[in-house]
């Protein structure tokens, strides 16, 4: 079936979101965004029309993706009449049940990847988990993410908010890492670069086995001689203390429980 399909937001998720959608020969009838230049951009790239408007919004839409910071959901719906069509959002820690009082027709659609415009990705393997109200919009959203990725899967709201956090803790928490290393390098005009092998390495064996498995370094065996060395260091930037000794000793309880 095809679908007719109008994006609301034009952010990062939504410029990867709506441009394999038109690859795939969907037709993304319209962008919205608060920013009129954002919404040109996107919709420029797509050959379709734009909007800032809510007035201006397409009505005659098939689907409506909500693609959109969580904080700005609720106030964006509430301005907008989708006349009962389908209207996804992309979340992965909003429930499906924030879009009951907008439309009859509500779902789910949560790729899970971290998105950056200007960087392209390989959508055939990216997991892509939804939820809908009712089989007929489930069955809908299967079919659009079976077009464009190889790993669909149907998870409720409560496993999905937990995803997103074990998520957060796999990306956005070690991104924060890789940003603390830089700092302490630079400090000594050292390049991250020399870290990319050890990076790269570590990700390659979460390929292989458990994490708890590929787990070494000092805090594993608590070595406290090492550990106040570097607490030691540390003293020179400010909050990193703290976060190493926490850090440090939640891996070792953790381990010491796996025992």
């Amino acid at each position: 079936m095809s679908y007719t399909i109008c994006f609301i937001g034009a952010g990062n998720l939504a410029t990867h979101l709506s441009t394999i959608f038109h690859k795939k020969g969907f037709n993304v009838s319209q962008i919205y965004s608060r920013s009129e230049k954002s919404a040109k951009l996107l919709a420029e790239k797509l050959k379709t029309q734009y909007t800032n408007s809510f007035k201006n919004i397409d009505s005659n839409a098939d689907i409506y993706f909500i693609a959109l910071k969580d904080s700005a959901v609720e106030d964006v719906l509430s301005e907008i009449n989708f006349n009962n069509k389908l209207v996804v959002h992309c979340s992965g820690s909003l429930p499906l049940s924030i879009l009951e009082k907008h439309s009859e027709n509500i779902g789910v659609f949560y790729p899970l990847q971290t998105f950056s415009k200007n960087r392209a990705l390989d959508f055939s393997s990216i997991p892509i988990f939804i939820e809908a109200n009712f089989v007929a919009n489930e069955n809908s959203l299967h079919e659009i993410a079976s077009k464009i990725s190889s790993s669909v899967s149907v998870l409720n709201s409560g496993k999905r908010k937990l995803l997103h956090i074990s998520a957060v803790f796999a990306n956005n928490f070690v991104n924060y890492f890789y940003s603390i290393s830089s700092e302490i390098l630079r400090s000594q005009n050292i390049s991250f670069d020399v870290l990319k092998p050890l990076i790269l390495e570590t990700a390659k064996k979460v390929q292989e086995m458990q994490p708890e498995k590929a787990q070494t370094g000092p805090a594993v065996r608590f070595d406290e001689n090492i550990i106040s060395a570097h607490l030691e260091e540390l003293e020179h930037f400010n909050g990193y203390q703290e976060l190493y000794n926490s850090i440090s000793k939640s891996i070792f309880e953790y381990h010491s429980k796996l025992k």
